[in-house]
């Protein structure tokens, strides 16, 4: 199972590297974000903030976003591969048909991790400082709530196996979920109903991890509770695409 993994994993990271262009394309967004949106965010707190504590705050949220969104829009690409009719081969094929959606996800948290460093070496040359060790688990914390994504994406893509459909759910739940996790403005300046449904939302607590371990608090609380969620949740969503991959072989 495991050669065979590595084999759709090559296939997919191959053709990534074909068309280098979108994977850049993806991490645009979230760089105009730190130019654009960081210098704003520093003037919600009294008196304004440095530079630095201002893109130490800020970059782990959008370290966040880049995995919500460059792995929850990945489906789509699955779906016109059942519509063709080269998914259906490739489930009755012998390989070990877990591993046409775990190939995917392994390159899809790959891709993450190398947007995820130009943007935090971008953030170094604005003049941000982080803990290195906490830098190397904001990495790993942000690998997972990609798996999250992926496996919802990938899942949803061989339920609803429509465009237009899993577009309208995905966007209506995206929307909620980034602005419950206080990367655009700090979550103290919302409401308290507000601040109580964050805390049911995982990726408040992953983008809080994220920035206890930037700061180096290694003892905060968010920590294990971002990556408790984002891995309990990225191994039932995974668990769900493989299981909907199965039932389409079957």
């Amino acid at each position: 199972m495991f050669r065979d993994t590595m084999l759709f994993f090559d296939y997919e990271i191959r053709h990534t590297l074909r068309n280098p262009v979108w994977p850049l394309f993806g991490v645009m967004q979230p760089v105009l974000y730190l130019l654009l949106f960081a210098p704003l965010v520093a003037n919600t707190t009294a008196g304004g903030a440095s530079t630095a504590d201002t893109l130490r705050m800020f970059t782990p949220g959008v370290m966040i976003m880049i995995a919500l969104f460059g792995s929850l829009f990945v489906g789509f690409a699955m779906i016109n591969e059942i519509r063709n009719g080269y998914l259906e081969r490739l489930a009755v094929s012998p390989a070990w048909r877990p591993a046409i959606v775990l190939g995917r996800t392994l390159r899809d948290m790959i891709v993450l991790v190398v947007q995820a460093l130009l943007l935090v070496a971008l953030a170094l040359l604005l003049g941000m400082r982080a803990s290195l060790p906490g830098l190397a688990l904001m990495l790993l914390l942000m690998a997972t709530t990609g798996l999250l994504a992926s496996g919802l994406s990938y899942g949803m893509a061989l339920a609803v196996r429509d465009e237009n459909g899993m577009s309208q759910i995905l966007q209506f739940f995206a929307l909620p979920l980034i602005l419950l996790t206080g990367i655009m403005l700090p979550m103290s300046l919302a409401p308290q109903w507000m601040q109580t449904v964050a805390m049911f939302n995982p990726l408040y607590h992953a983008v809080e991890a994220g920035r206890a371990l930037f700061a180096g608090d290694f003892g905060n609380g968010s920590i294990p509770l971002g990556f408790g969620l984002t891995l309990l949740l990225g191994a039932l969503t995974t668990a769900w695409s493989v299981s909907s991959m199965r039932r389409l072989a079957s």
